[in-house]
């Protein structure tokens, strides 16, 4: 018996995120035997950008049940079946951790069919959910929801059964699921000392140099996702038999890892850090008018030559920062391109938008509020300092910023109040600002996350 699973969550990883929708259809290898479908309350807000993708709002589940009320039976339908998702890592994970929250020990055999479409149907341009069921004619209704994506994932289970001629389901069941081993060369004090602290880590080869640089909320769990198979890329990489010691540097919070990752990189130029060693990805917001005069926005890629009105280091950055204008000035998501589902804006649907996105609204009263939205886009000539937690109860975080761009940070004593910049100076090692240090000081100006930002 197969249980096949799809999930929403509140965000990317287990760790910090949880479960918004869960969708179960039992399949006995030849047919749907059972099915079960609930939106989840998280207990948390659902981030702006993940309501644009899966049309989830916090309204929407604050009648639902906690992943708690329905743990008993979402286990009773997975206990002993064979677990099948797409991506199975993610879904299986968030499974885990929610099992773990809820005081219950649930572990399955699992198949991904990412994995297996790639080894049962070979050759296909790309192997995600939506593009596999095009390739196989699969339609699939309510994209981006938990009961319509596992749907999906249930034909192409269907058809991988059926053209599996060399027993590639069955050598899967049984292999071992994941790599659980340290590195071989790696001690393992090295291991057990790591801190469970926001951080940079730095891996080591036989004679001492740096071949690796990373970030971490919490250093020690990061480091074993490395080594259990969490991370995708470290399944293709000769690193692991590189690694021959791991040092660290504690930074108290996420945003001084991530500057300080993309400063050790630029400095040690270390041999596995790609991503850095090119551009770095950015994400623009750009305005725009439509035919019939309203002012647009869309968040796209920068590319040269293009000239958005702000910058960010990720996409879900810009689409947060969006949401925020959105909110504070009664924009339209569908006019911002926050809204990807088909239909109706969904503020309108509520009465929070005012018809724009349905030529109910006039174009000059809408365009006005836009304008007003982008005067607050220009942070450039603003000095501030972003205070944060400091790597033990004793101090706090700083990094500051000179009229805009990045200055360098510090850490100060708890007692210590910042009134200026100047005084704030004593405090900050100042260092090169980068664009992807620069974008990073964007996002957290206007989605502080965690920190305080006192402006000078």
């Amino acid at each position: 018996m197969y249980a096949i699973v799809d999930i929403e969550t509140t965000g990317g990883y287990a760790a910090n995120h949880r479960i918004t929708e869960i969708a179960v259809y039992l399949h006995d290898g030849i047919q749907i035997t059972d099915t079960y479908h609930t939106l989840v309350n998280p207990g948390r807000n659902i981030p702006y950008y993940i309501t644009g993708l899966t049309g989830i709002t916090t309204e929407m589940v604050l009648d639902a049940p906690s992943f708690e009320e329905v743990a008993e039976t979402v286990f009773n339908l997975l206990d002993g079946k064979v677990f099948v998702a797409h991506n199975a890592h993610f879904d299986y994970s968030f499974l885990k951790r929610e099992f773990e929250l809820a005081g219950i020990n649930w572990q399955s055999k699992k198949l991904c069919t990412v994995r297996l479409s790639r080894k049962i149907i070979p050759g296909l341009r790309s192997y995600s959910l939506g593009t596999l069921s095009e390739s196989l004619g699969i339609q699939i209704s309510n994209r981006h929801r938990a009961h319509g994506d596992a749907h999906a994932t249930v034909k192409i289970f269907d058809q991988l059964l059926r053209r599996d001629r060399e027993n590639h389901i069955a050598k899967a069941l049984k292999r071992n699921s994941g790599e659980t081993i340290l590195p071989p060369n790696l001690p393992k004090e090295d291991f057990d000392k790591l801190p469970a602290q926001p951080g940079v880590y730095y891996f080591h080869n036989a004679r001492g140099q740096v071949i690796y640089v990373g970030k971490a909320i919490n250093i020690k769990k990061r480091i074993a996702g490395h080594f259990t198979g969490d991370a995708r890329e470290w399944s293709r990489s000769k690193i692991r038999n590189e690694i021959h010691h791991i040092s660290y540097e504690l930074t108290g919070n996420e945003l001084i890892a991530l500057i300080l990752e993309s400063q050790e990189i630029r400095r040690l130029w270390p041999k596995y850090n790609q991503a850095q060693k090119y551009k770095a990805e950015e994400w623009g917001i750009y305005e725009y008018e439509d035919r019939n005069g309203y002012l647009r926005f869309s968040v796209n890629m920068v590319t040269r030559g293009s000239h958005p009105l702000i910058k960010f280091s990720t996409k879900g950055d810009a689409w947060n920062f969006l949401w925020e204008k959105v909110r504070e000035f009664d924009l339209c998501p569908k006019l911002c391109g926050l809204q990807l589902a088909k239909g109706l804006c969904f503020n309108y649907q509520t009465g929070e938008c005012h018809g724009a996105c349905e030529g109910v609204e006039t174009v000059k009263r809408y365009n006005k509020r836009v304008h007003k939205a982008i005067d607050t886009f220009k942070i450039a000539g603003n000095s501030a300092a972003i205070i944060g937690r400091g790597r033990n109860i004793d101090e706090q975080s700083v990094v500051l910023v000179d009229k805009g761009t990045y200055y360098g940070f510090g850490y100060i004593g708890k007692d210590v109040s910042i009134v200026d910049f100047e005084s704030a100076r004593n405090y900050v090692r100042s260092s090169t600002e980068t664009p992807t240090v620069q974008n990073l000081i964007n996002s957290y100006l206007t989605n502080p996350r965690g920190t305080e930002v006192v402006v000078f």
